[in-house]
């Protein structure tokens, strides 16, 4: 169960929007590193302007390199935040997952997952797109 000391959702413009999507990348990597996931990094950006972010990067017991897109909303009214991923925000992931891979010789089996947190629900959606 998420804290509500810490997880509490402030008026968007308020200057508090980093700190509520820190408090949901800290909610979600929790809920991953309970399910056995390791974290590799947090918030991978690309450079330059127009680029992507990975949010979290974790990696399976099979070795599996997994991109995670974190998304809070206070309730699931509007279709809620995993449908907030749209496919302009996935291609964005996609581009910054090719840029981090271009560092490795050997690229591992990868995935791209969600974690959608709606109020003080967690959901977590293994496979939520596919690299096009």
């Amino acid at each position: 169960m998420l804290n509500k000391l810490s997880f509490k959702f402030l008026w968007p413009g308020s200057g508090a929007t980093r700190v509520r999507g820190n408090a949901a990348e800290d909610a979600a990597l929790a809920h991953l590193l309970a399910q056995g996931l390791r974290l590799v990094e947090r918030n991978y950006r690309t450079p330059g302007r127009g680029g992507g972010e990975i949010d979290l990067i974790l990696r399976e017991s099979d070795g599996t390199l997994v991109f995670v897109e974190v998304r809070a909303r206070a309730d699931a009214s509007r279709g809620g935040a995993a449908a907030s991923v749209g496919a302009v925000k996935q291609r964005r992931i996609v581009l910054a997952a090719r840029h981090y891979l271009l560092r490795r010789r050997h690229p591992p089996p990868c995935r791209f997952d969600v974690v959608a947190i709606d109020g003080e629900r967690i959901e977590w959606i293994k496979g939520a797109f596919e690299a096009i």
